[in-house]
């Protein structure tokens, strides 16, 4: 498990008779997971969306439901959100330029089985339920009425019908839910899944598909003796928030300690990372103690690289996405873990017959053009703020903040409808973040730190190093970036797609929930704002 900022030592449970006035079931003791039997239970793959459309446009219908799925053989089934039977939910797929309409429909109980504050963002004594959900489609370039707007939720009973019209390159996306100051516990309730779009460029590749495209959904989770989800509550009863979750269980595709059956050829691996607060630092290898197997990394958030980086750690923040190719050819009989650091997460069983089809991984994968600074209108440096910079331990609890404003704020960020952005995030929390925009896509320019002290003081930046260029796996263009503590992250970002409002937030969904996130419009090229 990844240190704690200073923020940590707020972690305490409420007594049950507090837990149980708020109306959440009394939780059993949290389990270690290193109790239980490793690699007993195949890895879980999920299921395809069927579509009730026309071959012109896909149609889907996805209800959330409260369903029950064992996270481990030797524990009693969870109780979980998902999407119709499953949790994670099915895998909706797509081609660039059919669009597919969605929709999603609430059907979950009308009370939370996670424990709700209702202080966060602005809530405290409105008429908003315990349980609501709107769903957005993490990276994609959709209009603003279905993009999933944090107050559009709608409540248990309630739908809305959205249009995705998949008018961007190939990638792996995610959906997931989005509902104003709760997305944190439904998320971690099981509300998410994939979404593939896939085009006549990755086709020509020949890459790795079928049952040679494993999809891997990775999240974090605390687990009672009796099999349930857990998550924790602060020692303060007039606000139950926590500033950050880091779970004991790592599981994959809902399992923990799940193995996976491979031939001794190429695999393509399709990796998100769906925890709220934590990072994966991930590696291959054959033990503990054993030199990590190298792979190639062929893709990230939004899509291809321009060409494969080799790798023998991958880095994922929460909400990023890689798209990674593992030749087990010279592994044949032996069993590979996927770890976190030293912590297990998958194994896969490598077979000794040959099956897997020869694959030449191509040395070019997709143009990717750079950005060109001298392209963009405007810089806008944005901080990231941590007002609780005393000691005092209640001031603890206060939120972070983008450019020091709350969520309710008037919007200061506006741009033009095809011009182009930097974006300076200028990181004064002890944090990294990753930092997501709606709607669009970008390229990571530079990252170069600074004297924090300085700029709290005088409002100016002193750089105390030199720019330090995306690393050759950040070349390719994403929609959610690292921002590390004291250093200015630069982005430099194209707003197309569609006129209207959008948000951006940190993807620590502990902080989103808690005025980490702010609205932002695009305005059309008119300069005539139609939110």
């Amino acid at each position: 498990m990844r240190p704690l900022t200073r923020r940590g030592f707020l972690y305490a449970s409420l007594t049950n008779a507090a837990l149980l006035a708020q109306g959440v079931k009394s939780p059993g003791a949290v389990l270690n997971p290193g109790r239980l039997a490793k690699f007993v239970d195949r890895l879980p793959i999920p299921p395809r969306a069927v579509s009730s459309g026309g071959a012109a446009t896909a149609h889907y219908r996805l209800a959330m439901r409260q369903v029950e799925s064992k996270i481990h053989r030797d524990l009693p089934p969870a109780r979980l959100w998902g999407f119709g039977a499953t949790s994670p939910g099915p895998t909706i797929e797509a081609r660039k330029g059919q669009p597919v309409t969605v929709e999603w429909v609430n059907e979950l109980p009308r009370r939370h089985f996670l424990p709700v504050d209702r202080a966060l963002h602005g809530l405290s004594g409105t008429a908003a339920p315990d349980v609501r959900t709107v769903v957005h489609l993490h990276g994609g370039r959709v209009p603003p009425e279905s993009d999933g707007y944090p107050e559009h939720w709608f409540e248990p009973g309630g739908s809305s019908v959205v249009l995705y019209p998949n008018d961007q390159e190939a990638t792996l996306l995610w959906y997931h839910d989005h509902a104003m100051a709760i997305t944190r516990l439904n998320i971690m309730a099981g509300l998410f899944g994939l979404y593939v779009i896939r085009d006549e460029v990755e086709d020509a590749l020949h890459l790795p598909s079928g049952e040679y495209e494993i999809p891997l959904i990775l999240f974090d989770r605390n687990i009672t003796e009796d099999g349930q989800i857990h998550y924790p509550v602060s020692g303060n009863p007039a606000r139950i928030w926590v500033p950050e979750f880091f779970g004991d269980a790592i599981l994959a595709n809902g399992k923990l300690f799940s193995y996976h059956d491979v031939e001794p050829g190429q695999y393509r691996l399709r990796i998100l990372n769906a925890s709220n607060s934590r990072t994966y630092y991930l590696t291959l290898s054959a033990g503990a103690r054993s030199t990590p197997h190298p792979f190639f990394q062929i893709g990230s958030d939004q899509g291809l690289l321009a060409a494969p980086v080799e790798l023998t750690r991958l880095t994922l923040a929460p909400a990023e996405r890689a798209d990674v190719i593992v030749d087990f050819q010279e592994l044949r009989g032996q069993n590979i873990l996927m770890q976190s650091d030293a912590t297990p997460i998958l194994q896969f069983r490598v077979g000794t017959a040959p099956g897997a089809r020869a694959f030449a991984l191509p040395q070019r994968l997709r143009e990717i053009v750079r950005t060109s600074e001298s392209e963009a209108a405007r810089t806008r440096p944005l901080t990231l703020d941590d007002p609780s910079d005393s000691d005092d331990p209640t001031s603890m609890m206060m939120p972070m903040l983008l450019n020091g404003a709350m969520w309710s704020a008037p919007v200061t960020e506006n741009p033009t409808l095809g011009s182009t952005e930097i974006w300076s995030l200028i990181n004064l929390t002890d944090d990294s973040h990753p930092i997501h925009l709606h709607l669009v896509r970008f390229q990571i320019l530079d990252r170069r730190a600074f004297d924090v002290f300085t700029y709290m003081n005088t409002r100016r930046i002193r750089y105390t190093a030199g720019a330090v260029p995306p690393d050759s796996n950040e070349m390719g263009w994403k929609d959610t970036v690292r921002a590390y503590p004291g250093m200015v992250t630069r982005i430099i970002v194209r707003f197309e797609g569609y006129a209207g409002r959008y948000v951006w937030h940190c993807h620590v969904l502990e902080h989103e929930d808690y005025e980490m996130m702010r609205p932002y419009d695009v305005l059309p090229a008119n300069g005539q704002h139609d939110a």
